[in-house]
């Protein structure tokens, strides 16, 4: 059942060896830039397992039989190596058991001292830290690729805006991870840069902010690229951004045909990262403006939301693969059930499942992540039907 699986051109295993573990959850401790929904948070927490074939710190929620079945409609077997949490206290303690046993860890977002000592990280966690922080872009790009920007301490962001035009996008310049857009405050008018600056103000932090213009972007990438010491520097594919107005994440295609000077740009981008000791997964939100001029606005050196459907992107049927991500606003029965009818007619792929009747005495939806694939007249027309079904 798992022929598909063999058939994966890369796997973290082949990045990261034997006795890593992987979380993507974000830590528990409080971030004022990712506030990402508790339920969401486990439910990503599966998101990478089809492509890890290394232990992975899971909910217990996402590996119950709904997820099995799910996957065997998909021809595959549920992978085994899996550790998983219910909570905060059994999070922590996958944690503490891994660092006891002599594993490392790679972390999707930095954890607090507290709960792993910096030795257990996989990447050098001073250095996963500065790879990651946005104010230090211009470290990892060589000064390239970058809009116009100004890191100023929040005590002098306020007046120093008086000096932008709309519209500009602020950024957090701390340590704390970032995703999906979240911490980015893009502002089109006065009215939107003083939620920014309330926003601010509620996070209750002295750090700097960085102020960028705003790109009138012609194309949204996310370029992705690993490395290791064993398989050298490999360019995995990129996806196409969807966004909104405002910057969040709404979710990637595929994208087929990518200008060589963002591949380019990408791959150069890497090189300084892998030059400085990184090793893993990364991928770079590029835009290219109208003019074709190519601008890093984001880099992640990790896994990102689009990495598992570029890696499986040869093995799926049809020539345009659309990221999926749901929660159920029917009932979670009517939301499973249909999710499972996509699956068996061979245009959804499962990737993770969330199970919410697994709180029992709790009303938990039901989420889900996966891939439509197909023709884009057929993927877009099924994907918008699932919309209607799931008001």
């Amino acid at each position: 059942m798992n022929n598909f699986l063999s058939k994966r051109p890369l796997t973290m295993h082949q990045l990261y060896g034997n006795h890593v573990v992987f979380t993507s959850r974000p830590s528990y401790e409080k971030n004022p830039w990712l506030t990402t929904e508790e339920h969401q948070a486990n439910m990503l927490t599966a998101r990478e397992l089809l492509i890890a074939d290394i232990p992975v710190i899971l909910h217990e929620a996402t590996v119950g039989e709904k997820t099995k079945t799910l996957l065997e409609a998909a021809g595959i077997e549920l992978p085994s190596n899996y550790r998983t949490f219910k909570d905060a206290d059994s999070y922590h303690q996958r944690l503490r058991e891994a660092e006891e046993a002599g594993e490392k860890i790679f972390f999707q977002y930095t954890h607090n001292e507290d709960y792993v000592k910096p030795s257990t990280y996989y990447v050098n966690k001073d250095l996963f830290v500065a790879l990651n922080n946005k104010m230090k872009l211009s470290d990892w790009t060589k000064g390239k690729f970058l809009p116009k920007r100004d890191v100023v301490p929040v005590s002098k962001l306020e007046e120093t805006l008086e000096t932008w035009q709309y519209p500009y996008v602020i950024k957090p310049g701390d340590d704390h991870p970032t995703a999906g857009g979240y911490g980015v405050m893009i502002c089109y008018n006065d009215q939107d840069r003083e939620k920014a600056l309330s926003r601010i103000q509620e996070a209750e932090t002295d750090s700097d902010f960085i102020i960028e213009d705003y790109i009138k972007t012609e194309q949204n990438y996310c370029v992705q690229y690993a490395y290791s010491d064993a398989t050298g520097l490999q360019y995995i594919g990129a996806s196409i951004q969807d966004t909104n107005e405002y910057g969040k994440y709404r979710g990637n295609t595929t994208a087929h045909h990518v200008p060589e000077q963002v591949i380019a740009a990408g791959r150069e981008i890497m090189e300084n990262g892998v030059a400085e000791g990184y090793r893993g997964i990364a991928g770079f939100d590029l835009l290219v403006d109208d003019k074709g001029a190519v601008y890093g606005i984001d880099l992640n050196f990790r896994q990102n939301g689009s990495t598992s459907m570029l890696i499986m992107d040869e093995l799926l049927e049809g020539d345009y693969e659309k990221f999926f991500g749901a929660y159920a606003k029917v009932t979670n029965e009517d939301f499973y059930a249909r999710i499972l009818e996509e699956v068996k007619a061979g245009r959804l792929f499962p990737l993770a499942y969330y199970d919410g009747d697994y709180f029992e005495g709790q009303t938990v939806p039901s989420r889900f992540v996966g891939i439509w694939h197909g023709e884009k007249q057929d993927v877009e027309k099924h994907d918008q039907a699932f919309v209607e079904f799931n008001r």
